[in-house]
Order: C-alpha cells, then sequence, then structure tokens
C-alpha cells in the first residue's frame, strides 16, 4: 500500500528558536483586539504585553507594540480608513524586516461597499497581506501562520517607492459587493458577535441537554432498560450462572453506554464539528473556561458529560493536548452523569426534597470550579491556541458515519473487557461470601469518616461498575425500601455527594487510559476519590455540627 507524505517547512519555531512576533498598529486599527484574542488563548493569565502561542508545529512569542528583538513585525491596518494606515506600512517597510499585514474590519469594508484588493496591495509592498476580523476571530491563525512563513523567507524583497495616497487607490476602491446578509451573516452575528455570541452558545447548550434528558433518556428506556430489567429477574445459585449472570450484565452496561448515550452523543459532537459551529463555540465561550484553566474547546465535551462521561472523554481527546486534556478529563469525572443524576433525584428527591437536589449539584459545580482552579495553578507554562474559525459547510453523511465508528469502536476494544472482567469479579464476590469482607475492609471509611452503615461499602464498590447499581443495592443492603427509616438526612446526603463525585464507572476510567495515559489516569482517580472522600466527609461533620448548634 502507497504512504502518502507530507513535507514540513523548515526550521521550527520551538524552544529556544521560538519566533518573537511585534504586533504593531496605528489606533484603532485593531492591534490590540487581535492581541487580545491571540493572549485569551492561553489557560493561564500571560503577562499584559506578551504571550506564547502554538502556530500547527512552531511556537510563538507576540509582543504588543514595536519590539526591537522582533523576527516578524505584524501590522494591523483599518480596511476602512486605509489611506491614513499605509503611511505607517511604507515606513515600516523600508527598514526592511520581515513584515505581514493585518487588513482588519474587512467585514465593515464589505458592509460599507468598499473593494478592498489585499493580493494586489500585497504584489505592490511584497509583503503577505491577510483579510481579518478581529472581534469575530476570522484569519487570526492565518496571519500568525503568514508571519511564520514570512520568518522563514527572512528580508522582503525590494519595492518600488510609491506614495500611501497612490497605494490606496490603487488597492482600495468604493463600488466593490457589499456584504450579503445571509444565513451565513446571521449566523456569524449569533455565535460570534460580542453582544450575541454567548446567547448562541447557551442556545447550543440547551439543544445538547435536551438530547441528554429527553432523547438519550426515551432511547433508554426503549432499549437497555428493558434488558436490564430482563436479566435482573434471573437469580442463578450455582457457579457457572453467576459468571453468566455476570457477563449479562456488563453486555447490558456496555450496550447502557453505547445505544443511548455514546452514539446520539458523539455524532452530535461530529456534526456541530462539521458544519463549523463548534469553533464558533469555542471562540465564544473560550474566556469564561479559561478561568478553569481550559480551552473554549471542552466546553461541549463537559456538557456531554452530563449524559455519559465516556463519550465526553472521547470528545476531550480531540479537542486538547498537553496538560488541558488532563484537566479536563479530571474535571469531566466529576460531572454528574445521567446514571448519577437519576440517583440523586430519585433519593434526594423523595428523602430531602427539592433544596436536597440542589445542594448535590451546586456541591458538584463548586468542586469542578475549585478544581480547576487549583489544577490552573500546577499547570506548567501556558501555551495558547489559536482558534481557527473555518467555513460554514454542510454535514458530510458518509464521513459522519465513518468518523462516529471511528471515536465510538474503542469501546468495544478497551471499554468491554474492563466492564465483563469487573462484572465477573464482583458477581464472584457476591457469590463467595465477599460482601462481609467488603464492607469490613471499607468499614473505616463508610462508617467511620462518612458516618454510614458499614452495609453500604458493598453498593459504592458495585458503583464504579454502573451506578445504577448501587442505588438497586441499597435496599439490598439495608434489608427495606424506606431508606428514611435507616438513614438520617444528614447520611443520606453525605452519601449522594459521595457517589456522586468518586470514580464514575469502570468504563470512564478505560477511555481516560486511552486518552490521558495509564499514569495520568491513576492519578486522576486517586484525585477523584481523595476529593470525594474529603469534600463527602467534611459536609458530614459540618451539617453535624449545624444540627447540634440549633
Amino acid at each position: 500500500m502507497k504512504q502518502a507524505t507530507v513535507s514540513l517547512r523548515q526550521p521550527f519555531f520551538r524552544g529556544d528558536n521560538r519566533l518573537r512576533i511585534a504586533l504593531v498598529g496605528l489606533p484603532g486599527a485593531g492591534a490590540g483586539a487581535i492581541f487580545r484574542v491571540v493572549q485569551s488563548t492561553g489557560a493561564r493569565p500571560a503577562p499584559a504585553s506578551a504571550c506564547h502561542v502554538d502556530i500547527g508545529f512552531d511556537q510563538v512569542l507576540v509582543s504588543m507594540g514595536s519590539e526591537p528583538a522582533a523576527d516578524v513585525v505584524i501590522q494591523v491596518l483599518d480596511a476602512t480608513a486605509l489611506e491614513h494606515h499605509l503611511g505607517y506600512t511604507l515606513e515600516l517597510r523600508r527598514l526592511g524586516r520581515p513584515l505581514v499585514l493585518a487588513m482588519n474590519r474587512m467585514d465593515e469594508a464589505r458592509r460599507r461597499g468598499l473593494h478592498i484588493g489585499t493580493k494586489a496591495l500585497a504584489r505592490r509592498l511584497g509583503v503577505p497581506v491577510v483579510p481579518t476580523v478581529a472581534s469575530m476571530g476570522y484569519g487570526i491563525r492565518e496571519l500568525f501562520a503568514a508571519a511564520c512563513e514570512a520568518a522563514r523567507r527572512a528580508a522582503p524583497a525590494p519595492f518600488d517607492p510609491v506614495s500611501a495616497t497612490e497605494l490606496a487607490e490603487t488597492v482600495a476602491r468604493p463600488g466593490g459587493v457589499r456584504e450579503r446578509q445571509d444565513w451565513r451573516y446571521w449566523l456569524d452575528e449569533l455565535f460570534l458577535s460580542p453582544r450575541f455570541g454567548l446567547l448562541g452558545s447557551a442556545a447550543v447548550f440547551a439543544a445538547v441537554l435536551y438530547i441528554v434528558f429527553d432523547v438519550s433518556v426515551r432511547l433508554d428506556a426503549l432499549t437497555t432498560a428493558r434488558l436490564a430489567e430482563w436479566v435482573s429477574a434471573w437469580r442463578p445459585a450455582n457457579l457457572p450462572g453467576v459468571v453468566a449472570r455476570a457477563v449479562a450484565d456488563g453486555l447490558v452496561g456496555l450496550a447502557a453506554i453505547v445505544v443511548p448515550y455514546m452514539v446520539p452523543l458523539v455524532l452530535l459532537l461530529i456534526l456541530l464539528e462539521q458544519t463549523g459551529i463548534m469553533a464558533r463555540i469555542a471562540f465564544a465561550v473560550d474566556g469564561v473556561f479559561h478561568r478553569l484553566g481550559l480551552h473554549g474547546g471542552v466546553a461541549l465535551p463537559l456538557l456531554l458529560g452530563l449524559g455519559c462521561n465516556v463519550p465526553a472523554l472521547s470528545a476531550i481527546g480531540t479537542a486538547t493536548k498537553g496538560p488541558a486534556r488532563t484537566t479536563a478529563s479530571l474535571l469531566i469525572t466529576f460531572v454528574p452523569c445521567s446514571a448519577r443524576s437519576a440517583i440523586i433525584l430519585a433519593l434526594a428527591g423523595k428523602y430531602l426534597g427539592v433544596w436536597g437536589v440542589v445542594a448535590v449539584f451546586a456541591v458538584a459545580a463548586v468542586v469542578i470550579a475549585t478544581m480547576g482552579q487549583i489544577l490552573r495553578r500546577f499547570a506548567g507554562e501556558s501555551v495558547g491556541q489559536i482558534p481557527e474559525i473555518p467555513p460554514y459547510a454542510m454535514p458530510r453523511w458518509p464521513h459522519l458515519a465513518a468518523e462516529t465508528w471511528l471515536r465510538t469502536k474503542d469501546i468495544l476494544t478497551i471499554v468491554t473487557p474492563l466492564l465483563i472482567g469487573g462484572s465477573v469479579l464482583l458477581g464472584l464476590l457476591g457469590h463467595w461470601g465477599g460482601d462481609r469482607w467488603i464492607n469490613t475492609v471499607l468499614a473505616p471509611l463508610t462508617s467511620g469518616w462518612l458516618g454510614l452503615p458499614a452495609v453500604l461499602g458493598v453498593p459504592l464498590v458495585f458503583g464504579i461498575l454502573r451506578k445504577e447499581l448501587s442505588l438497586a443495592m441499597i435496599y439490598t443492603a439495608l434489608g427495606g425500601f424506606a431508606l428514611d427509616a435507616y438513614l438520617s438526612s444528614v447520611q443520606m446526603f453525605t452519601f449522594l455527594v459521595f457517589l456522586t463525585l468518586y470514580v464514575p464507572c469502570v468504563s470512564t476510567f478505560a477511555v481516560m487510559m486511552k486518552t490521558v495515559g495509564r499514569r495520568q489516569a491513576l492519578m486522576s482517580v486517586s484525585i477523584s476519590i481523595g476529593v470525594a472522600l474529603a469534600v463527602s466527609g467534611a459536609l458530614r461533620f459540618a451539617l453535624q455540627a449545624a444540627q447540634l448548634a440549633s
């Protein structure tokens, strides 16, 4: 089979050879707006006048204002007042240094019916000219890619001296095609404009939540819920039957992930990527997620975690890299998936009331925000990823199906053995009377630290396989369905908080190993268990103290 080769431009600008770029422009051109877009790509705060970003294989240091040591100068021009800015361009051009021009506010120029001949200007001056719209992120990545290429070419070619007025008359003239306000224009206004960007993102988030809590739940009820009900009626007494039942439980658990959640949510994610909406949402919410030490590209994957953490982790693997991937993967484990949400609503809703439900979800939200801040402080050097705003496109259905299969097939190869193996192990423990041993080993944590009945150790362990099993096994362990007869309100709240925060399930751990590696996955699981124990135990003692005080 013939292999394709891709030639890469040399040299690479990395490490000590990092490219230095000075971003300059007259007042009103938009140099500050472009710098803010680039600066905001870093998940950690950067100095006020400089920031590091990745451009493909190259790394660059962008400085705001004139920088004598800069390898390349990017001048930002206002396309609606070109003559005023070209005088400064000619001064920079005479210096003989690598120069790239950012023709900013091109959207406003088109609205005014101005034709800007960027290619003609590039030919006259002998330097690259890149159209940009800083407020919407258009052309920013292409601009810095052009700067890297300009640095590789070194000094620009000589050019014929010309006045700014003559140059402006040559490349800018009225009578251009006014920008049509078609569906693309209005979608950009909804997703990319400073006024409505977050509103458009919120609308997509609402649609995702509808799929998570309505479509997926309906699919689950029509498919795997019936299988689970059928399997649960099978109670074998001999060893072969116990193993067969455990294998069946594992397969039902696999189907419960793949059919209602994995396939629909991954399909939705790829659909948003293909149409170009995903990149626009990432641009709009980037600043919000930087407070968690993350990029805006993880917004939708985190939201998908409300349905199932498995497709959310799979999406993180394609949307992030480096420390941001590890941080996002860990935070996703604290997002209450549909299984955990169902337990919260079933138990807290019945015994603690609406405020109990709100309190459990609020604790999860606070933990996610707090852990994001903590991990942000321990992250390494922040290197931004300049967003690329692709054109809108219609979905390519064959590619959509192929990509969905590519992202879900690992569930069959990675999750299935762990899910079935874990199910068999726990089934054998139950068959051989390992329940008492598990409860005894976990007693210092369950009854000692969490203040729960020791018999709840087994439901917590089985929750690693599937959280729904915890709910069913609570009734068996306590010996009745009236849980308020066995658990106080403080115990109920403590149990729910711990169940919500600790390791979601073995399937999540399996996908996490593929996403961030075994070492990081084990570390994330340890942190997840540690945080769950610390938060739920602290809340237990705080609530007991409040009861005594009252």
